[in-house]
């Protein structure tokens, strides 16, 4: 019995050893082979809007696009795109096929179990929208009124005071107003078609996203943004935890790009407004 229980032991012992020798090779590993490849390998969506896309050339572009090339031209390398979906993105299982993903995730407490959060470059915003008619001038002005929000979405739950942000960092919410109802719509483009129709025909008001609303009145919808956002969730590139190195370039890469103004003139091309702040 002893002779056993001291072979468990000495195996036990090598398992032990194993761990920490692997985590001691893996340290650095992606930035190595990132440097060694001269390739950065982003994940990426074909149809993720603004962020990214094909354009008429069959080539990727957009938003999240551009800025994943300018962190592989801080690193001196080249860029290569993959286009995983969402869910695999989010399931942390990367298994090296790709180094970063892009598509402005919310750093939420339970995504930190999986991923490192290097750099915040987009604050997307919620706003209040009325019909370009209506006298309302302030977020308040909505108080008991009747707002379109989508279904299911965080919008809604700011509308019914029920929303409970779970991003690292967050801030208490204030809401600004209390509609008198929250109504609920398939999509916000559908909210909008009715508040289009005119001030309290059907809709008083919709909350959404900033960068919704402004595709729409660029596309004509006779609607404004009153006051100032709600409030502002940050996206954020995310890594594999266990770089440090690789977590510290990405950083540097992104606050380079802030401070020389790029990520601001990028988020003016894409969506007509800098989101690269919180405000």
């Amino acid at each position: 019995m002893n002779k056993l229980v001291t072979m468990i032991a000495a195996a036990a012992s090598l398992v032990v050893a194993s761990v920490a020798s692997t985590t001691a090779v893996n340290a650095g590993a992606v930035l190595d082979k990132v440097l060694e490849t001269k390739t950065l390998t982003v994940a990426v969506g074909t149809d993720w809007g603004k962020m990214s896309f094909l354009n008429d050339k069959h080539e990727l572009d957009g938003y999240d696009v551009q800025v994943a090339k300018g962190v592989a031209e801080y690193l001196g390398v080249k860029v290569e795109f993959v286009t995983p979906s969402w869910d695999i993105i989010t399931s942390g299982k990367w298994e090296g096929r790709w180094d970063i993903t892009m598509g402005q995730m919310t750093p939420t407490n339970a995504r930190a179990e999986k991923f490192h959060f290097p750099a915040i470059y987009f604050y997307e915003r919620a706003v209040a929208v009325v019909h370009k008619g209506s006298k309302a001038s302030k977020p308040s002005d909505l108080d008991g009124k009747v707002v379109g929000v989508a279904a299911g979405s965080i919008f809604e739950s700011y509308a019914t005071h029920t929303f409970m942000p779970n991003w690292v960092g967050v801030q208490p919410i204030q809401y600004q107003f209390k509609p008198g109802q929250a109504k609920t719509y398939a999509t916000t483009n559908v909210a909008f078609d009715d508040l289009r129709l005119g001030d309290g025909v059907r809709l008083d008001g919709v909350v959404t996203a900033g960068t919704i609303a402004d595709n729409a009145i660029k596309s004509g919808y006779p609607l404004k943004v009153v006051g100032d956002p709600l409030f502002s969730s940050p996206a954020v590139i995310p890594v594999l935890h266990g770089d440090k190195e690789f977590s510290d370039k990405i950083a540097a890469a992104i606050k380079k790009m802030k401070d020389d103004g790029t990520l601001s003139k990028l988020s003016m091309k894409w969506y007509g407004a800098d989101y690269t702040t919180e405000k």
